[in-house]
């Protein structure tokens, strides 16, 4: 089963972006633009919210900021499934990005008691 936990924490098989990707849901996609585009007071298109998830796969579309998010970057350098796994857990970027995903600081949490159970 595929990995749907993004190295900054967030649930991918919860976005709407990857949701209407995997539907191949076209009018779902320019919905999620339209939103985003109105949240971030950026233009979006459909076609930057196509993504199969942040975990690095062969082939794998990666949506808009996703594909040049820093977070992500190093995780993947320092070859880490997520951040929680991480020395330097909660990092500074981190620390930022939580001030908007509050939800990705307590899924990254949860997995870091369970590292440090085991």
């Amino acid at each position: 089963m595929k990995n749907n936990t993004a190295f900054c924490g967030l649930d991918c098989s919860v976005c709407p972006a990857y949701i209407a990707t995997q539907a191949n849901d076209r009018e779902g996609l320019k919905k999620t633009a339209e939103t985003w585009s109105g949240q971030f007071g950026i233009t979006i298109k459909p076609e930057d919210c196509i993504c199969d998830g942040c975990q690095p796969e062969e082939g794998a579309r990666m949506g808009g900021y996703c594909g040049e998010c820093p977070i992500r970057a190093c995780s993947i350098k320092k070859g880490y499934p997520n951040c929680a796994y991480c020395p330097d857990y909660a990092c500074g970027d981190l620390k930022k990005f939580y001030g908007g995903a509050s939800v990705a600081k307590g899924a990254l949490d949860s997995i870091r008691n369970q590292i440090n159970k085991a």
